[in-house]
């Protein structure tokens, strides 16, 4: 159990702060809603290391994904409560630690007060609303149920985040790793490797082919390592500069899939998204085409984009969604598409729809797993035999030179 000081507004509206005792940070938020409680702080007791202090930080005065979970928490909260939303977003900007948004809540409330919608008043803040988001406001408007909605989109941020961030850290090290036995390497061809390969070459011996390969890299590196740097320097640029055009994007995209288990890793990080988008819009009334085209909108990747893009125009044209993705049965796993007939044909799309995305939300959590438990021992062998080659490359022949004296 962890102890977390909050700051929170009761249901009359009066400043409250205390301390509260939970498993996590989650478990906390849940304990004081129940108390009727609408937080507006919330941390961890203790010194917190810098990576936990640097958790869910935004540069230039941005809105994390937490700040959303939290802020989507409090105002289903206070609907809840039958608070009215211009008190609401009056409220939650006057207690909001953060001054931009401080600064949005504000805007928001004016515009409230000036006649317009909720979903058209956090539509003026694209940086911080997204278009699932106000979309999903705008059906929770429509079918008066706004505390749920704010509550569904609390927990669809919640999941996306940790999907999205688990799959990102993963390869941070063993992308450190990586950079560091390159650093390494580089190290001992330019600076380690020219004195002893000196030494080799006036012993006069007739030197092994892979003590030659290392000293003319070695060499190489010395000679010519400027140039090779501002070469893979102006190659990157241009490369990203390519990345960046429709046409690069879609390359980049494929050339991910092709990669063995990272692609599949890909693969079911995606499926999970559009699972979970499809079933949180559909379930809250959205039609089916405009949460297609909103899920094409919010799913990150150019491959899926434009395959949802084209399932868009084969439902208004009259035909079922699985028609069209069973046509990408590379992108798209038969069982994916068969649970989607499925649920056309039962009318519980959305039941359907929940269960992929928490199973593909499971495989993600799990390759993950054994893609960190397998790529971490892969590379610290390999840093150890690269290490071990060059030097036995040219301590043997030192060696042999020795023993022949």
């Amino acid at each position: 159990m962890a102890e977390f000081t909050y700051e929170a507004l009761d249901q009359n509206g009066k400043a409250q702060s205390g301390t509260v005792s939970a498993a996590s940070q989650d478990a906390a938020i849940a304990t004081l809603q129940h108390k009727g409680l609408t937080l507006t702080s919330l941390q961890a007791g203790g010194q917190k290391s810098l990576l936990e202090q640097m958790k869910g930080v935004t540069l230039f005065g941005g809105v994390s994904s937490r700040d959303l979970v939290l802020l989507s928490r409090q105002i289903a909260t206070l609907f809840e409560a039958q608070v009215s939303a211009l008190r609401v977003f009056r409220l939650l900007a006057e207690q909001a630690e953060k001054p931009f948004i401080r600064q949005v809540l504000a805007e928001v409330s004016d515009n409230l007060q000036g006649g317009n919608s909720i979903s058209k008043s956090l539509e003026k803040h694209p940086k911080v609303f997204s278009d699932f988001y106000i979309n999903m406001v705008r059906s929770g408007e429509e079918s008066g149920k706004l505390d749920q909605t704010f509550l569904y989109l609390a927990d669809y941020i919640d999941r996306s985040y940790e999907l999205g961030s688990k799959a990102k850290n993963a390869l941070i090290y063993p992308a450190f790793i990586l950079l560091t036995f390159i650093a390494v390497m580089t190290l001992m061809l330019t600076l380690v490797i020219p004195k002893i390969g000196a030494i080799l070459e006036d012993s006069g011996q007739q030197l092994p082919f892979y003590t030659a390969v290392i000293l003319g890299l070695s060499n190489f590196l010395v000679d010519y390592g400027i140039f090779l740097l501002i070469a893979l320097i102006v190659g990157g640029y241009f490369m990203y500069r390519y990345v960046d055009t429709p046409q690069g994007r879609i390359a980049y995209s494929r050339f991910k899939f092709a990669v063995p288990y990272i692609g599949a890793l890909y693969q079911k990080l995606y499926l999970s998204r559009i699972a979970d988008n499809m079933n949180v819009m559909l379930s809250s009334g959205i039609s089916m085409v405009r949460a297609l085209e909103i899920t094409a909108n919010v799913v990150e990747d150019d491959v899926y984009e434009g395959i949802l893009r084209e399932a868009i125009e084969g439902v208004k044209g009259g035909s079922p969604l699985s028609a069209t993705l069973l046509r990408y049965p590379a992108e798209v796993p038969g069982i994916f598409v068969q649970m989607l007939q499925i649920g056309e044909e039962t009318g519980e799309m959305g039941n359907i729809l929940a269960r992929l995305a928490k199973f593909y939300n499971r495989e993600v959590n799990a390759a993950v797993d054994t893609l960190v438990s397998l790529i971490e021992p892969i590379l610290i062998v390999a840093l150890a035999l690269g290490v071990g080659f060059l030097l036995a490359a040219v301590l043997l022949p030192i060696y042999n030179s020795a023993s022949s004296l």
